[in-house]
């Protein structure tokens, strides 16, 4: 039986025994708590037909808990110094590759197409640290990846993003972009001492159950990117005056493009759902603005 690495003195042990030291600047915090591991492969479905792209799987306490359930599990590090740990750990287990790479510049949709074919079903789960969640989310969601659900760990505060509804502090880039692609649900929070080391922050699981269509007619998801980045660029300002200035159009261009989307120019961009920001989107394709 292999050693239990959610136990801190065994993991600081392995950790040691190979000459690894933590590195702040990736964001390297294990996590260790059995429910909140569980959490994550059950919020995930994962069953035998599953195939799963884990991010940062750092020492591979969460990524021997998926190549339990799943068919087979690609694990992407970054920290190369990891490969020894990460060997040991899941020696053994055949159904695991690990690719040590930066999952931001490696394409993950021309390695899952070149060594796995057709997937019947693929998930992504990450502990993902905070300078990376948002670029990542983006680059997995704008992909060409057939990914049905992503079971993240990320900062509560990025969970609370996510999360939020028109008007509200956190509503922004992120939750629009993100629940535009999919519908997002928080599974459990998770609290600092359920990591080694424990960070200073609390977290959230949330699941984002992939959309396989879009939630209202939109003519170019390029141009709902451009909108939505514009309305929030300068969130103090009204809407027509944020559109205006973030995307150097006239005063009457952007009062007409809001009169054809009807929305009203004095609003705050934070204050828009989905839909509105879809019209106000095909408005713009519709009037040839780029």
């Amino acid at each position: 039986m292999k050693p239990d690495i959610t136990r801190p003195s065994v993991l600081r042990e392995l950790l040691g025994r190979h000459g690894f030291t933590l590195k702040k600047q990736l964001g390297q915090n294990f996590l260790i708590d059995s429910h909140a591991l569980d959490s994550i492969v059950d919020a995930a479905d994962i069953h035998a037909d599953t195939s799963v792209i884990e991010i940062g799987p750092g020492a591979g306490v969460l990524t021997t808990r998926l190549a339990e359930r799943a068919a087979r599990v690609l694990a992407v590090e970054k920290d190369d110094s990891l490969r020894p740990v990460l060997e040991e750990v899941l020696s053994g287990t055949d159904n695991v590759t690990l690719l040590f790479a930066d999952a931001l510049e490696v394409s993950l949709e021309d390695w899952v197409g070149q060594h796995w074919g057709e997937v019947k079903r693929l998930v992504v789960a990450a502990n993902l640290p905070y300078y990376i969640t948002t670029p990542l989310l983006f680059h997995i969601l704008e992909s060409n990846l057939p990914v049905s659900d992503m079971v993240i760990l990320v900062q509560k505060e990025v969970a609370d993003r996510l999360l939020a509804k028109p008007g509200g502090k956190d509503y922004g880039v992120l939750t629009v972009m993100a629940q535009w692609r999919a519908e997002v649900q928080r599974v459990v929070n998770v609290s600092a001492n359920c990591f080694l080391p424990p960070p200073t922050v609390e977290s959230s699981v949330v699941r984002l159950a992939v959309r396989s269509q879009p939630p209202y007619p939109l003519q170019r998801e390029a141009a709902l990117r451009k909108v939505v980045r514009a309305a929030f660029g300068m969130r103090r300002k009204t809407l027509d005056n944020a559109l205006a200035g973030g995307l150097s159009l006239s005063k009457s261009a952007v009062t007409h493009l809001l009169a054809c989307a009807q929305i009203d120019g004095k609003r705050r961009g934070e204050t828009l759902d989905l839909q509105e920001f879809a019209r106000l989107a095909n408005a713009f394709v519709e009037n040839g603005v780029q």
